[in-house]
C-alpha cells in the first residue's frame, strides 16, 4: 500500500483490524438491520433503548481478545441504520444515556483504546431510520417511508449529520478513522470529511460516505475482482464478519471455516491491503465464545506467518503457478498456498533456482525441495524449483505459508533452458 506521507500512516503499518458491529439489535439477537429486515415496528423496536444495560461490557476484554488475534486497531458501529446513538450526542435523544445503562460507550472505548495506544476508528451509518428528516423513501436499507411524525427534509438531516461528526471528532480524544456506510443517496458533500480531517488529522477516511475518501471497502465475498483496485495502486481494507448470517450478534448463529477466513485474511494483506474482521458483542457487552475462540485461531495462525505479508512487494509474477500468492521482501519470498492444495507438491516454475532453505512458517519445520523436471512437465523438458512433503492433511484447515530465502534471485525469472541433466535436490 502506498504512504500517505503524513499522520494517516499508521493505517499502512498496522494493516490487520479489529470491527465490533454492537447495539440495540444485539437484544433480539437476529440481525443488525433487525428493524427492516424483520418488519419489526418502529413503535416496537425504539423500546429496545429500555432494555440497554450491558452490565458486562468492558473494553479492556475487547481489546485484550483483539491483541490476542494479532489485530493492531479497532473499529466500532457508533451509530448504525437503526439511529440509536453509541455515544453522549446533544443531537438526539436516542443514545444510550438516555438508557438504564446511562453511560458513554465510546467513552470507555475511546479511553482504553488511548491508554494502550490502539488507533480507534468510528462507523456512521449515513441512513438513520430514526432521525425525522432522514428521506427514508423505501431504497436499499431503508424503510419503507418516513419515521411516524417524521418532516423528511435532506437538508436539515445533513446539518444533522454534520454536528454529529463534529461532536465525535471534539469529544473522544484521537481518532484514527471514520467509516461511513450507506449514502443511499450518493449525496457528494466533500466538506464533511474536511471537517475530520480538519479536526482528526490521522484519521483515515473511506469511500462510502460523501466522497471518494482514502481507500475502498470491498465485502465479504461480493466482490468477484476485488483486488483489481489494489493493483492500480489504490488503497484499500476488506471487511469480513466471522459469521455468515449476521454483522450484529445473532443467537443461532453459523461460523465461517477458518480456513475461509484465513484465505481472504491472506490474500488481501499479501497484496498490500487492510483487513478489517468483525464480530458481534451480545447484549451484555461479551463477545460470544464462538466468534471469540475463531480470533484466537486467527491470532495462532497469524502470528506465525505475520512476516509474509508484513512489509514486503506482490510477487506472484515469478511464477507460472496460478494455486499459489507470492510475496517478496528482497531474497526471501514466500509461498502462501491460499487454494485448497491438491497434493503434497507445489511446483513453481519457471522458478529454478535453489534457495539456501525452505522453512514451512506455520510450524517452523523444514520443507524439502527439489530442481527437476517431474514426469508430468515431460513434453517442456524445462526444470523448474518444487516444494515436497507439505503437510496438505494434517494443516487442512489453515492457509500454509513456506519461506524461501535464497542467495540471489533476480526480480524476473527466465525460463531456463531445457535440459534434462539439470537436476538438483537439497
Amino acid at each position: 500500500m502506498q504512504p500517505f506521507n503524513d499522520l494517516r500512516d499508521w493505517f499502512v503499518q498496522k494493516q490487520f483490524g479489529l470491527f465490533i458491529h454492537w447495539g440495540l439489535y444485539a437484544i433480539p439477537g437476529w440481525h443488525e438491520q433487525h428493524q427492516m429486515r424483520a418488519r419489526a415496528p418502529y413503535d416496537e423496536y425504539v423500546k429496545l433503548a429500555e432494555q440497554w444495560n450491558p452490565v458486562r461490557f468492558n473494553p479492556n476484554s475487547w481489546l485484550d481478545l483483539m491483541e490476542e488475534a494479532g489485530m493492531q486497531y479497532l473499529c466500532l458501529t457508533t451509530k448504525h441504520h437503526d439511529g440509536f446513538c453509541l455515544w453522549d450526542s446533544a443531537q438526539t435523544t436516542y443514545n444510550t444515556m438516555n438508557t438504564p445503562y446511562g453511560k458513554d460507550v465510546l467513552r470507555e472505548v475511546a479511553d482504553a483504546c488511548h491508554k494502550r495506544n490502539i488507533p480507534l476508528c468510528l462507523y456512521y451509518s449515513c441512513v438513520d431510520w430514526h432521525q425525522p428528516n432522514y428521506p427514508n423513501q423505501g431504497r436499499h436499507h431503508e424503510l419503507p417511508g418516513p419515521v411516524p411524525g417524521g418532516v423528511p427534509d435532506h437538508a436539515r438531516y445533513m446539518e444533522f449529520v454534520r454536528e454529529q461528526v463534529r461532536e465525535l471528532c471534539t469529544n473522544y480524544g484521537e481518532i484514527s478513522g471514520f467509516w461511513w456506510d450507506m449514502n443511499v443517496e450518493q449525496h457528494v458533500d466533500s466538506s464533511i470529511n474536511g471537517l475530520i480531517r480538519s479536526l482528526q488529522p490521522s484519521a483515515v477516511i473511506n469511500d462510502r460516505g460523501y466522497d471518494g475518501g482514502d481507500f475502498g471497502t470491498p465485502e465479504r465475498d461480493f466482490d468477484e475482482n476485488p483486488l483489481n483496485g489494489a493493483a492500480s495502486g489504490k488503497r484499500l481494507e476488506a471487511c469480513q464478519s466471522v459469521s455468515t448470517e449476521s454483522w450484529g450478534y445473532r443467537r443461532d448463529e453459523s461460523y465461517y471455516a477458518d480456513r475461509h477466513l484465513l484465505r481472504g485474511i491472506d490474500r488481501f494483506l499479501a497484496n498490500g491491503a487492510n483487513y478489517l474482521l468483525n464480530v458481534g458483542p451480545r447484549p451484555d457487552g461479551t463477545i460470544p465464545e464462538d466468534s471469540a475462540a475463531i480470533l484466537r485461531r486467527i491470532g495462532q495462525w497469524y502470528r506465525t506467518v505475520r512476516e509474509a505479508v508484513f512489509d514486503v512487494s506482490p510477487a506472484s509474477q515469478l511464477t507460472a503457478t496460478k494455486e499459489v500468492l507470492l510475496t517478496r521482501r528482497g531474497n526471501t519470498v514466500y509461498v502462501h498456498l491460499l487454494h485448497d492444495p491438491i497434493a503434497d507438491s507445489v511446483k513453481l516454475g519457471p522458478i529454478a533456482s535453489l534457495p539456501r532453505s525452505a522453512t514451512l512458517l506455520n510450524t517452523g519445520e523444514p520443507v524439502r525441495f527439489t530442481v527437476d523436471v517431474p514426469p508430468s512437465e515431460w513434453h517442456a523438458n524445462v526444470p523448474s524449483l518444487r516444494l515436497q512433503g507439505l503437510p496438505v492433511n494434517e494443516l487442512g484447515n489453515t492457509v500454509m505459508v513456506v519461506r524461501l530465502e535464497f542467495d540471489d534471485l533476480p526480480d524476473a525469472v527466465a525460463t531456463p533452458a531445457a535440459d534434462a541433466t539439470n537436476i538438483h535436490v537439497r
